[in-house]
This record gives structure tokens, C-alpha cells and sequence, in this order.
């Protein structure tokens, strides 16, 4: 979806801009670590750690990082993280998915719940939201590694579902339990990856002007400052004319 793209430039443009760096370091070392709890210390036979090592990798986490936190997974660390997704509204009604890894439930709950309130959105049942948006795998590549048609095919070899390309760069999609293995064959033909991780697409979208916009981006910068929460998705669709004026 088009939002999404936008969005997740915007949010790549920004991380590399300001003081988030640290915050995003943090999140992704505690990504692998539970990954590596959870299957084998080894990226090669752990998938799941894999693909968490390879985004940490595209997002310049230095590699005495990544290994202390494979390590600390061997040390006992990462026991206690579970998992949790919460779902919300923002301005508009634009749908948003909050992925949180946190050792109290209570405690995130609580803050996520707040953050919203805060910020102009409203915290909703499980499963409020979740229908608008399809679990996937995404691969992102540059503008540079192949012109459409070269992509495409690559991906289409790959076993990929479907491809969007634009002067921004590539954005691939596969099933989720596909992408560990069309990831390893897109970066045989085509190199490194810029992005590799699972997503939820949107399969519907919210309009947002300018206003709104601003109140969205607010509400997710406050969500994604929880050092409890991994990731945050919307569903948002915006106008070039809204998106150069942020």
C-alpha cells in the first residue's frame, strides 16, 4: 500500500535524523535475543533469528551488538518477554497495530492505553483492527539493485506475491512462513537487502489531510518512544501534496 511505503520512509528518514538510534538498537537486540531463546543461537538453523539479525544488520547495528545479545539468550536473558499485540484507532478512525515485547503485561497495557488517550486515539478489543490488515513478509530492496522488470522477475522466481516498485526503491511481499526462504533467494540474484522483516499490510486504507496527519504522527512517535513496543503499523493514506508538508 502506498501509506504504508510513506510511512515507513518517513520513519527510516527520521530514525537516521535524531536521538532514536539507541532506542532502535535496544528494541532490535531484545528482538534477537528472544529469538535466540526461542530456537537455536545460530542464525543459519533459527529463522526467526535470521531474519531478526539481517534487520538489525540493515538498520547499522554494529556486530559486537548483535552478539552480546545472541549471547545474553544463553545466559538465561529473554525468559520472561512475551509477546503482545495491541489494537487501536487514531484521528480519522485510521486503524493501528501496536507490537510489544515486554516482562509485564500490566505494565505496557497500561502505558500503551495511555499513550493513546494522550494522543488523540483510543485503544480497542483484540481483533478490532486486525481485520484491515493482512500478515506478511516484506523485503525491501533500492532503487539500484535492478530496474521493475528485473525485480520482478527475480521476485516472482523467488516465490514472492506480489511487487511495488517506484524512484524510492522496492518493496516485496510473500507469505509470512514464506519469507525466510524467498529473503535467502531474492539476496542470490539481487544482493543484500535494504529491509527484511514481517509486516502487516493494510488491505484497506484511511484518508488523512494535513491535520490528521500531524495528530498520527504524534500518536505513533509517543507508541514507538515505549521502550515495550517493537512496532507500530497503520493503515493511513495520504496525498503527496499532505506528506511534503510534515
Amino acid at each position: 500500500m502506498a501509506g504504508h511505503s510513506k510511512w515507513a520512509n518517513i520513519q527510516h528518514r527520521k530514525g537516521r535524523q535524531d536521538a532514536a538510534r539507541a532506542k532502535l538498537f535496544s528494541k532490535l537486540s531484545k528482538e534477537i535475543t528472544v529469538a535466540a531463546k526461542m530456537g537455536d543461537p545460530d542464525p543459519e538453523k533459527n529463522p526467526r533469528l535470521r531474519l531478526a539479525v539481517k534487520e538489525a544488520r540493515s538498520s547499522s547495528v554494529p556486530k559486537d551488538v548483535i552478539e552480546r545479545a545472541i549471547k545474553k539468550s544463553q545466559a538465561g536473558e529473554g525468559d520472561d518477554y512475551e509477546e503482545i499485540r495491541y489494537e487501536g484507532y487514531g484521528p480519522n478512525g485510521v486503524a493501528v497495530i501496536v507490537e510489544a515485547m515486554t516482562d509485564n503485561r500490566n505494565r505496557t497495557a497500561s502505558s500503551v492505553r495511555s499513550t493513546f488517550s494522550k494522543n488523540g486515539g483510543n485503544l480497542g478489543e483484540t481483533g478490532s483492527v486486525a481485520f484491515m490488515f493482512e500478515r506478511k513478509g516484506e523485503v525491501q530492496y533500492p532503487a539500484d539493485a535492478g530496474d521493475g522488470d528485473t525485480v520482478m522477475m527475480a521476485a516472482l522466481e523467488a516465490g514472492a506475491e506480489d511487487v511495488e516498485s517506484s524512484d524510492d526503491g522496492h518493496s516485496i511481499w510473500c507469505a509470512d512462513t514464506d519469507l525466510n526462504d524467498v529473503a535467502t533467494a531474492l539476496e542470490h540474484d539481487l544482493g543484500e537487502s535494504s529491509s527484511t522483516k514481517l509486516i502487516w499490510k493494510p488491505t484497506t486504507t484511511t484518508d488523512m489531510d494535513l491535520d490528521a496527519m500531524r495528530v498520527l504522527m504524534k500518536l505513533v512517535d509517543a507508541l514507538e518512544d515505549d521502550d515495550d513496543v517493537q512496532r507500530v503499523t497503520t493503515n493511513f493514506e495520504a496525498t503527496d501534496d499532505v506528506m511534503s508538508q510534515l
